[in-house]
């Protein structure tokens, strides 16, 4: 079940692996309620809603007993759907957007274009297998789901860092700070911002 109003979607998805609901505002103040049943997730969602000022609302229920690889993937599926959304055909919108956020001695850099061609490039060497319960490999997973189903050409690079939660809580600051200049109305653009007119 999806409802869009303006540039804000709410969607439910139900599997035998996870029931999920969310709703995205894209033109909001980065108010969030977030609980995935994965501590580490919904801090970094925290992290990519308030420094987007997307508001953002998840609540999500898995098999976390198996391992919460099924979550996290399908957190991101829903996000990205719900992005799609929101954005109808993407008339209007600046269509790209670029972020370096430093968080201590970690820099990321993110590149995104809402193109509805999606493709992930992900260069993020983290040596943690695990930072606290969380699988590391568990978060370009996450951004996979998120660049097909938002329809998104996304390259996330750590260009330095050493320790994991630094790195990563840079990565998921710049992917919201990236993503808030790529969907901002632009008052000079109308109609989909491409040279074949279709995106």
């Amino acid at each position: 079940m999806a409802e869009t109003t303006g540039r804000e979607a709410s969607l439910e998805r139900t599997t035998k692996e996870t029931d999920i609901q969310l709703t995205l505002g894209l033109d909001g103040t980065g108010t969030t309620s977030i609980r995935t049943g994965v501590g580490f997730l919904d801090h970094m969602l925290t992290l990519f809603a308030v420094h987007g000022l997307f508001d953002l609302v998840i609540a999500a229920r898995g098999d976390v007993e198996v391992d919460d690889h099924h979550t996290v993937e399908d957190v991101g599926i829903c996000l990205g759907q719900a992005l799609a959304r929101a954005l109808g055909d993407k008339s209007g919108i600046c269509r790209y957007g670029h972020a370096y956020v430093p968080m201590d001695e970690a820099l990321a850099r993110v590149c995104v274009d809402c193109s509805n061609r999606p493709y992930l490039h992900y260069q993020v060497a983290v040596r943690e297998d695990k930072i606290g319960r969380f699988d590391v490999p568990l978060a370009k997973e996450f951004l996979r789901a998120f660049a097909l189903h938002g329809g998104l050409t996304l390259h996330v690079d750590l260009l330095h860092g050493e320790n994991g939660h630094h790195m990563l809580e840079a990565v998921f600051k710049a992917l919201g700070r990236a993503l808030a200049f790529a969907v901002a109305p632009h008052p000079r653009i109308s109609g989909q911002l491409s040279s074949k007119g279709l995106l």
